[in-house]
């Protein structure tokens, strides 16, 4: 069998919620470049213009744009379609996972100078997926995906001091999720091992193997559900938000989401397997440790430069170096005597700068025309980029539309691409991994004001 030396990272993400959704691709590191229709229209902007129910994922505080004496229902669909490829030894592998489903949905009402209401999210993440022939799998037949899923129920509360001044939260409960399915060498997974809290035969094992860099072992935790992983977590999360009118034409906006408090993601005491390829695969249970969602903070403005148009624009700063230092999991044995499997995997993820710039045209009274873009930098160092979690692309071009049926009724769409981004791991000279990643994103809303 061809000898397959990739780096591999267990890391993986995509987006879920409670409503039936499956894995979605993220483009600013594991976190989605908008929220809803109006948002990825205009480039993600959303810190100090009224983005909908969509303002409760981003900055609460302009949930109080929303006319007083009013409610609002939303409901939002995504579709993302990621291209991914990854090309090694002469070979390309395209993922499977190119069709992504994820709806969210919100509820607010304003009285006086309170904003408040529910919506359930999606928070971020990605996810592919590479049959058993392919090189990513390392030809042993046997299937490689990652799909890891993070989903919040939010709870706004907006608060408008005076005229010009609102303050805001969302309390967010958090969910996560994960699967992976992955073969490497035992050589990479000796590699990765950490200091080791239970030793046992599963180590003695490994390190007994006689030709690790051709014998093949596999990590594999999956329910099969495209609506949730084998790893399951829960936790909190906040949103911190505040507007700030200048004058008539003017708004300013910031927010402070706070890095996420998950518990650790566990399968059930079954519902993993590992070992080497070949030999009977021990059954037990997997623990992903610390994992976490990052600190974003946003600043942004709007200007309504005439009846007509409005541009808006957005600055952030996405913490990833404080979540994304090492992915640590521990594979605990169902056999005492087998003991568990401590893996440390260097991530070392760089924090990263966005720039949302977006603008609106009142075509008349129904239609709505809005165009932006965005502007980062990729997170994740080309030395530890895998295959499955292709984490890489920088820019997005948007476009969209908003039409009034009625005063109450609207409908809003967007189109957000991502235009293909490609990186070369060579970490290993005699093996150089390219990985190519664009992906579009059209999202469909509707509203109801009463």
């Amino acid at each position: 069998m061809t000898n397959c030396t990739f780096k591999f990272r267990a890391v993986a993400v995509a987006a879920a919620l409670s409503l039936p959704m499956s894995a979605a691709m993220a483009t600013n590191g594991m976190l989605m470049e908008g929220y809803a229709a109006v948002a990825t229209s205009m480039g993600g902007a959303a810190q100090a213009h009224d983005v909908g129910n969509a303002g409760m994922a981003q900055n609460p505080a302009t949930l109080a744009l929303q006319p007083d004496g009013t409610s609002r229902f939303a409901i939002n669909v995504g579709m993302l379609q990621p291209d991914v490829e990854s090309s090694a030894m002469g070979m390309t592998s395209k993922s499977g996972g190119d069709f992504y489903l994820m709806p969210s949905m919100g509820y607010t009402k304003r009285n006086g100078a309170w904003t408040y209401g529910i919506g359930v999210f999606a928070h971020g993440g990605m996810g592919t997926e590479y049959d058993g022939s392919s090189v990513i799998s390392a030809m042993q037949g046997l299937p490689s995906r990652s799909e890891l899923g993070v989903g919040n129920v939010l709870i706004p509360v907006a608060y408008q001091v005076n005229s010009d001044l609102t303050v805001a939260a969302t309390l967010k409960f958090v969910w996560a999720s994960l699967d992976i399915q992955m073969t490497g060498s035992v050589a990479q997974l000796a590699g990765y091992l950490a200091p080791q809290s239970n030793p046992g035969n599963l180590v003695t094992n490994l390190s007994s193997v006689s030709s690790p860099t051709t014998t093949f072992a596999r990590i594999d935790f999956s329910d099969d559900n495209k609506f949730s992983g084998a790893a399951k977590a829960t936790g909190f999360g906040a949103i911190l938000g505040a507007t700030y009118r200048v004058n008539s034409e003017v708004l300013l906006g910031a927010s402070y989401q706070l890095r996420t408090r998950l518990s650790d993601m566990q399968t059930n005491s079954t519902g993993a397997s590992f070992g080497v390829i070949g030999s009977a695969l021990d059954v037990g249970k997997m623990t992903i440790i610390d994992f976490q969602m990052p600190s974003v903070l946003a600043v942004g403005g709007s200007w309504q430069v005439n009846p007509s148009w409005l541009l808006v624009a957005d600055l952030k700063y996405i913490g990833w170096a404080d979540s994304m230092k090492s992915f640590r999991m521990r594979y605990d044995s169902s056999i005492s005597a087998n003991g568990s499997v401590d893996f440390a995997i260097k991530q070392e993820w760089k924090d990263q700068t966005v720039l949302n710039l977006g603008a609106a045209w009142k075509a008349s009274e129904q239609l709505t025309l809005r165009a932006g873009v965005s502007f980062s930098d990729n997170p994740v160092p080309d030395q530890y980029v895998h295959p499955l979690f292709p984490a890489i692309e920088k820019n997005h071009v948007m476009f969209g539309f908003g039409y009034k049926f009625t005063k109450a009724d609207s409908f809003n769409a967007s189109l957000a691409h991502a235009p293909k981004v490609a990186v070369t791991n060579n970490s290993d000279p005699s093996m150089p991994l390219t990985i190519s990643h664009s992906q579009n994103n059209l999202q469909l809303g509707y509203s109801r004001t009463f």
